[in-house]
C-alpha cells in the first residue's frame, strides 16, 4: 500500500478520534504487530493470514516511519488492530529496528514475530541462494526483543496461515501449539528435529507375518494386530497420559511446535500405526496435531 494513501487513511481516523467523544469512556488502545525475520521464512504467508483475521495490514513500511505509525494507529477510532512487515530491503535501517519497536511498546501494545527457517528449507523454497535477514545472526532480537519466534521449517504455507489463526484469533487458547507425530525407521536415520523419540522396536513386528509385510500401520489389519498386544495398549495409553501432561508446560514456556517421533527398525509398520493412535488421542484432548510418515510407503 502506497505510504500517502496510508497516511491519508491514519489521518482521517486521527481527525475523527477528535470529533467525535467515544460514548463508553476511553477507546482501547489499538494493537501493532510487527512481522521480520529471514528472508524467505514466510513472512508474506503470515500477513496475509493477518489480513484475514481483519488486522489493517502493511507491506514493507519504511523502519523509520513505524513510529508515527503507531502514534496514528493509536489515535485512530477507524483502525484497531495492524500487522505490518519488515523487510531486508531496509538495508542498514534495520539495525535501528530494535530501538524503535522498544520505543513503539510504550506507545501502544506491539508485539514482535521473529520468522526463521533452517538452511536446507530455504535452499528447497527458492531456486537461487538468499541471504538471512540481517537481524537473523543478532542474537538479542531474538531472546529479548522478539515475542514469539517461529521456525516455519515444520510449516507448509497453510499449516503456518492456521498456527497464526489460532494464536492471533480474539479469544485466548490454552492450547496454542502444533504437535507433528513423525513415524521413521532407525535404520534409515533419525529425524534431526525431533523433540521427544520413543523407540518402539521393542513391540512384535508385523514385518515377519507375510500377509503384514507389504503393508503399512495404516492398514486396518496391522494395526489390528499390533494392538493385539497387552505392552502395544499399556504403551499408547502411557504415552498419550504424558504427553497431555507435558504439552500443557511447553505452551507455558512458548513453545509453538513440538516435534514427536516414534522409531521401528524400517519406519512401515510399528511406528506408523503408535503415530497414528497418539495423534488421534491428542486430537482428542484438544491439540491441533498433522501426522507425518517419513519413511512409509506410500
Amino acid at each position: 500500500m502506497g505510504i500517502r494513501k496510508l497516511t491519508g487513511r491514519l489521518r482521517r481516523g486521527v481527525r475523527n478520534t477528535v470529533r467525535k467523544k467515544p460514548s463508553g469512556g476511553s477507546r482501547r488502545a489499538g494493537e501493532l504487530v510487527i512481522i521480520t525475520g529471514m528472508s524467505g521464512s514466510g513472512k508474506a504467508s503470515v500477513l496475509k493470514a493477518f489480513e484475514d483475521l481483519g488486522y489493517y495490514c502493511v507491506d514493507n513500511l519504511p523502519v523509520g516511519l513505524i513510529p508515527r505509525f503507531a502514534e496514528l494507529v493509536g489515535q485512530s477510532s477507524e483502525i484497531e488492530r495492524t500487522a505490518l512487515v519488515v523487510d531486508v530491503r531496509e538495508g542498514t535501517q534495520l539495525e535501528a529496528l530494535p530501538a524503535i519497536v522498544k520505543s513503539v511498546k510504550r506507545l501502544l501494545p506491539t508485539r514482535m514475530i521473529f520468522l526463521e527457517a533452517e538452511e536446507s528449507i530455504l535452499l528447497r523454497r527458492f531456486s537461487e541462494t538468499r541471504r538471512p535477514h540481517p537481524l537473523g545472526a543478532h542474537a538479542p532480537v531474538k531472546s529479548s526483543l522478539a515475542d514469539l519466534v517461529i521456525d516455519t521449517s515444520r510449516f507448509n504455507v497453510h499449516e503456518l496461515r492456521s498456527y497464526i489463526t489460532e494464536r492471533f484469533q480474539k479469544y485466548e487458547s490454552d492450547k496454542n501449539i502444533m504437535v507433528s507425530c513423525v513415524s521413521f525407521g532407525f535404520k534409515h536415520g533419525v529425524p534431526e528435529d525431533a523433540d521427544l523419540l520413543f523407540d518402539v522396536r521393542f513391540l512384535p513386528n508385523p514385518h515377519f507375518v507375510p500377509e503384514f509385510r507389504p503393508l503399512t500401520g495404516r492398514h486396518p489389519k496391522v494395526a489390528k494386530y499390533i494392538r493385539s498386544f497387552p505392552q502395544t495398549r499399556e504403551f499408547i495409553e502411557r504415552i498419550s497420559e504424558l504427553l497431555v501432561y507435558l504439552l500443557p508446560h511447553y505452551i507455558r514456556e512458548g513453545k509453538s511446535y513440538l516435534t514427536i517421533s516414534f522409531g521401528c527398525t524400517g519406519g512401515q509398520h510399528r511406528s506408523v500405526m503408535i503415530s497414528e493412535e497418539v495423534s488421534r488421542r491428542l486430537r482428542k484432548a484438544g491439540y491441533r496435531v498433522k501426522v507425518v510418515h517419513r519413511d512409509s510407503p506410500k
